[in-house]
């Protein structure tokens, strides 16, 4: 064996898939011999693209069905937790059981949040307008008092979660961490959405936030994001109402700014959104969260409702407020964004609805593939705007590359041997044990 060759050999079975491979610096050149690959995207790729609630998805799923990849759904953790038996928590886990299994019996993954305050819902378990969503045991217990507003920004009756109880403060750690040990590896579950206040949405606008008690204190969240670093298996994100520092000092703290979490904008693309359109708060909070969270932690949100046209006219081609979806998308990394209402305008078509998806998030092209009878060597890119967040591998007729394609950035290059010969015909892949069975990553070659 040559000095200058440096091979890392492993054999092992991860989902039923047999890994043997060579991923390699300074690899021996000779006998390699090029394979031409024929291959394009075609399809928004799993964990990308337009997004739409499940009803809507399954109203729209005979026109549009196969050109989203993702749905969105809020779980009410009281709808999850029954109760507690000493230190653990008693689930009956059906209601969220049926939401995934429903997105997935279509082909579609799902993003989640858990929010606990969500004005004038009546869609709670104390059949209140504006009730929390705190399971029972906790609402119960002595000390615990809620608060109230009547008409917190317009948005109606809100009641708030009593966060100087110190069960709730448990319950919502360990709550994060049973879902992370259950769902994690489930690839029905693409990403969770976190955070307290309004809709989860990091606010109580329209309502004094007092921390301790109608929010959570900023103790708090510095303990609650650093135990989320532990726990959360799956790519987690939070909204960038975070990096406005009225709510949180998680992006200011030398301990939480640079942790893993992603981003998600409820109010994208509205007509002052950007600086160089106006007021900006929402750029500047994207700043004040931290530009590059991105490279680790995946970004995505809602089309704005400040008009009602906002999430009808989004995929114009032409643009909107001066913005195209392609433009807004690649500036903020987006990888999906929740757009429920945009199936009423006019924009919203299989051709349209796909061509935005595949401008969002990742895309793989792989630039060289060369066999020696033995081995397959392939060099891959990502052309899109943002990485992917979850594990995928290359594969040749059914050998996984060691290396992941899990955070490879825009315009980076991975080079990995695999031990397996490619076939004349192409036997080249790229396989995830975090996507659906009906779900399949494809790239160009050519």
């Amino acid at each position: 064996m040559q000095k200058n060759l440096m091979l890392t050999i492993a054999a092992f079975a991860v989902g039923g898939i047999i890994l043997l491979t060579s991923c390699e610096k300074g690899a021996d050149k000779s006998d390699y011999k090029p394979v031409a690959l024929q291959s394009s995207v075609t399809h928004v790729q799993p964990m990308c693209g337009m997004v739409l609630w499940n009803e809507q998805a399954a109203n729209k799923h005979a026109t549009h069905g196969k050109c989203i990849a993702l749905e969105f759904s809020y779980i009410q953790p009281c709808k999850l937790v029954t109760g507690k038996s000493g230190e653990t928590l008693q689930y009956d886990w059906t209601f969220l059981e049926d939401k995934l299994n429903d997105a997935s019996s279509r082909g579609h993954q799902m993003v989640v949040r858990f929010p606990l305050c969500y004005p004038s819902n009546r869609n709670n378990c104390v059949n209140k307008k504006g009730g929390t969503y705190v399971p029972d045991y906790i609402r119960e217990m002595d000390g615990y008092e809620e608060t109230y507003s009547s008409d917190p920004g317009g948005d109606g009756p809100t009641w708030y979660p009593d966060w100087s109880h110190s069960e709730l403060q448990w319950f919502v750690k360990q709550f994060y961490k049973d879902i992370a040990e259950r769902y994690g590896n489930d690839p029905r579950i693409a990403f969770v959405e976190v955070g307290f206040g309004h809709w989860g949405e990091y606010h109580t606008y329209g309502t004094k936030v007092k921390f301790g008690k109608n929010f959570p204190s900023k103790a708090y969240q510095r303990e609650f994001f650093l135990h989320l670093s532990q726990v959360m298996t799956m790519p987690w994100l939070v909204s960038i109402d975070i990096g406005d520092g009225e709510y949180s000092d998680v992006c200011a703290d030398s301990d939480t700014k640079n942790l893993t979490f992603g981003l998600f904008d409820d109010s994208f693309m509205h007509a002052q959104h950007d600086l160089s359109q106006g007021d900006g708060w929402n750029e500047q909070c994207w700043i004040g969260s931290g530009l590059e969270h991105w490279k680790s932690g995946v970004c995505g949100g809602e089309i704005s409702y400040y008009t009602s046209n906002d999430q009808r006219s989004f995929l114009n081609p032409e643009g909107m407020y001066g913005v195209t979806w392609e433009q807004a998308a690649a500036k903020y990394h987006m990888s999906f964004i929740i757009c429920n209402d945009a199936p009423s305008g006019k924009y919203f078509t299989t051709e349209r609805v796909t061509e935005a998806g595949i401008a969002s998030g990742y895309r793989f092209k792989i630039l060289s593939c060369e066999t020696n009878g033995t081995d397959t060597r392939i060099v891959i890119t990502n052309t899109g705007i943002a990485p992917i967040y979850r594990d995928v591998f290359v594969t040749v007729g059914g050998v996984r590359a060691e290396q992941s394609l899990r955070g490879l950035l825009p315009g980076d290059e991975l080079t990995c041997t695999i031990r397996k010969a490619v076939a004349k015909s192409g036997n080249v892949s790229i396989t995830s044990d975090f996507i659906l069975p009906s779900q399949q990553i494809e790239f160009d070659a050519e």
